[in-house]
């Protein structure tokens, strides 16, 4: 990236000035930037970009500093204090977004269409993962998202509970290799208990009202027996799934009837369950215990 500053101070026209990045502000936070600029006036010059149109004539862009010349319009200024540089289009695009993103508390929202909009500039994967500081393979995983339109699997990672690699899985897959990757994840560990219903739960709202929110699904898609066959086979893993996780439960029950009987049996251990005055407890826990089942 290249650019050329200039050292001095211009006062230019407000009509003048254009966004390059416009992006919308936070009632509250402007409401305090106006009131300071009006208290104590302007600490730091706005920086432009001379730009001449196709007519030839001249005006400037924002590169950084968008509140501050909103603030002056909102005061009823005319011109503001500008130090103009010289970049190009991209650079000038990639100084104001990156600004947008270190001035505020942005939302992954926001960084995920910053990503989108450096990747229609033509900037290729390797180069967004060097400006941003994020990983390769993240970058990779959220383009696929967007580009595909997964709405819900993007709300879901920008929630923070469905991780970046099994929503791209998911978005690569048919229903069959869904199912399959769902039992993965679950017997590797990389989803547990309610993140695997949730994420079963979206799975089955993505399927039946489509990818985006506002859809309405593939009910038009005829039924046919490979259809149904595939619905069958997908139910069987998902009963499969429930059912190992019932044996785990069953074993970790096992474990606790087991090791309440032994305390029970120590005679210091019901003495000082009586010295504390704790004579009962759960009536399915005293079935398994005192009826022998496990």
């Amino acid at each position: 990236m290249h650019i050329s500053d200039a050292s001095t101070i211009r006062l230019i026209p407000l009509e003048q000035i254009k966004v390059l990045n416009p992006r919308v502000r936070n009632k509250q936070v402007f409401a305090k930037l106006v009131e300071n600029i009006a208290t104590i006036g302007l600490k730091r010059p706005i920086t432009v970009t001379c730009v001449n149109d196709a007519a030839g004539s001249e005006h400037f862009e924002v590169v950084c500093g968008q509140g501050r010349l909103e603030a002056f319009q909102a005061l009823g200024e005319e011109s503001i204090p500008c130090i103009v540089v010289s970049a190009s289009e991209a650079d000038r695009f990639l100084i104001s977004l990156v600004e947008n993103l270190a001035r505020r508390k942005h939302s992954n929202r926001d960084l995920l269409m910053s990503i989108q909009i450096l990747s229609e500039r033509g900037y290729s994967v390797k180069d967004i993962a060097s400006k941003t500081s994020l990983d390769h393979t993240y970058v990779s995983c959220i383009l696929l998202l967007l580009r595909q339109g997964e709405e819900r699997l993007i709300s879901a990672v920008e929630k923070g509970w469905l991780p970046i690699k099994i929503a791209a899985e998911i978005a690569r897959s048919d229903d069959g290799e869904i199912q399959q990757a769902m039992i993965e994840a679950y017997e590797t560990g990389v989803l547990k208990g309610e993140q695997l219903i949730k994420v079963r739960r979206l799975i089955d709202r993505r399927s039946a009202l489509g990818k985006r929110y506002g859809q309405h699904g593939h009910t038009d898609r005829p039924t046919t027996p490979q259809k149904l066959l595939s619905t069958y086979q997908a139910e069987v893993r998902r009963q499969k799934v429930m059912i190992k996780k019932a044996d785990i439960n069953e074993q970790r029950l096992l474990i606790i009837v087991t090791a309440v009987r032994k305390l029970l049996a120590d005679d210091y251990f019901t003495a000082l369950l009586r010295n504390q005055d704790i004579q009962d407890m759960p009536r399915p826990l005293a079935d398994r215990i005192h009826g022998g089942a496990c």
